[in-house]
């Protein structure tokens, strides 16, 4: 391949959408309007839109045009069929369910593996997984490796699971009780991180040596997959299908949102090898979502996937992406932003506690950082640190996640380059004016996935 100084995105625009541009006291009067939790922003009050990768792609011409050709048929539509063999080929896994986004597919599979006194294990989970296994009953556990904890130090792969650790905790709980191991590619909630393959088999050897579930958490694994081309030695020469499909093997199964790499707006599904769990979630599925072979979509939804299973292993596709993201973030980096490093797939996670150390955990210094990115230039984010994962112990004090980051998640094949400039230098503003930022306290929280909808005070 060649190479140029200047990455561009392989694709032309064929249809735009308009931006309305905001000035700060506008934005001023938007966020205190939205309770200063940029979720609960209109979305035509946002400039750039970094809240999430999830649903946000733009879909190619190939997908638009495979939407037209949706069989709506309820029960046995072609477009099942498509997207069927799209997955059972990536996958190998012989029972396909479609859901309508990846927390459906938690809360099928997770839910009936839950309950109280049961135990799931991941590198780290993500807030809706947390969400549906607690909701359940059962215990859902991180055990992501030591590297994976500190922000700014080098690790080709941050995402890996600890097996020391996982080995330790099946036999502290008993195998009987660990309903699943869950290893998430790429580790969203430690930074977008990937993870290797050889932790991937370590993880896949202990879980048969102890007849424990393994899944895989794939809703970015294209991505992984061009860092394990990229970094891990003896995968130079395959492919990135090649790769991903060569992890899929090593599991039981596996729950995509599709509204990640398969470049969708909505869509997901769960893969299983035995039948008799895949009957059981059926059945779920078919009380919940919708007739097996539709589950929650519309024909159009499923031609769509299909499609968007193939293109997101492009290598072409692979390189403008994963290189745009890192772009961001060495140029942040190169300001003094503190951020997790190396750059992950998805997007760039902003260490908010180095960048305000001034503000103390309780008073959530991910939440002013995303508060403060939206004034500053009209950038939406997502904090990743005690708002989402944090908890309370008995007297009601603040136990707090590992890490207070900010993920500025970038959609797939939507903003261009003068974009993510404007983003660098909303930046270079933040920088001047970091000691001078207060933090924020709670006035109103749900018991479960509290970011999305709670209510905060800037201090």
């Amino acid at each position: 391949m060649e190479t140029f100084k200047t990455i561009i995105e392989p694709f032309r625009i064929k249809m735009v959408e308009t931006i309305s541009v905001t000035n700060l006291e506008q934005r001023k009067k938007y966020l205190t309007a939205a309770h200063n939790n940029p979720f609960l922003l209109d979305s035509d009050k946002v400039m750039i839109d970094f809240l999430t990768d999830s649903g946000t792609s733009a879909m190619s011409a190939n997908q638009w045009a495979g939407i037209m050709q949706g069989d709506e048929s309820y029960a046995g539509s072609s477009s099942w069929n498509k997207m069927f063999a799209a997955i059972n080929h990536l996958t190998g896994h012989e029972f396909v369910l479609p859901v309508h986004q990846g927390r459906a597919g938690e809360r099928i599979l997770y839910g009936y593996l839950g309950g109280k006194g049961k135990t799931f294990i991941s590198n780290t989970h993500f807030d809706t997984t947390r969400a549906n296994i607690e909701f359940s009953g059962a215990e859902a556990i991180d055990i992501p490796i030591e590297e994976g904890k500190n922000p700014a130090l080098y690790h080709p792969f941050k995402g890996n699971m600890d097996v020391v650790e996982l080995e330790k905790l099946i036999n502290e709980k008993g195998a009987k009780n660990v309903s699943a191991v869950i290893l998430t590619v790429t580790n969203n909630s430690g930074g977008g991180q990937p993870v290797s393959m050889e932790n991937a088999r370590a993880v896949s050897a202990i879980c048969k040596k102890y007849k424990v579930n393994f899944f895989l958490d794939c809703c970015r694994v294209a991505e992984n997959s061009y860092f394990i081309k990229l970094r891990e030695k003896g995968f130079e020469n395959k492919t990135y299908e090649e790769i991903a499909q060569e992890m899929f093997a090593l599991t039981d199964g596996s729950v995509m949102s599709a509204k990640k790499d398969a470049l969708v707006n909505m869509g997901g599904f769960i893969s299983l090898k035995d039948e008799a769990m895949a009957l059981a979630c059926k059945n779920l599925l078919i009380i919940t979502e919708g007739f097996a072979t539709y589950g929650g979509l519309s024909g159009r939804d499923m031609e769509a996937i299909a499609i968007g299973l193939k293109e997101v292993f492009e290598p072409d596709y692979l390189h403008y992406r994963i290189s745009s993201t890192t772009f961001l973030g060495t140029k942040l980096k190169e300001m003094g932003v503190p951020l997790m490093w190396p750059i992950g797939g998805h997007a760039v996670y902003i260490d908010a506690k180095a960048l305000y150390s001034h503000i103390p955990v309780d008073q959530y210094p991910g939440q002013a950082l995303v508060c403060e990115l939206y004034l500053a230039g009209g950038i939406r984010t997502v904090e990743i640190g005690s708002v989402m994962f944090g908890k309370y112990d008995d007297q009601g004090k603040l136990i707090p996640a590992n890490m207070e980051l900010v993920r500025l998640a970038i959609p797939r094949r939507v903003y261009t380059q003068s974009h993510i400039e404007y983003v660098i230098e909303v930046f270079e503003k933040l920088m001047k004016n970091r000691d001078n930022v207060k933090g924020v306290k709670i006035t109103e929280e749900p018991l479960f996935l509290r970011h999305f909808t709670s209510k905060f005070e800037r201090l």
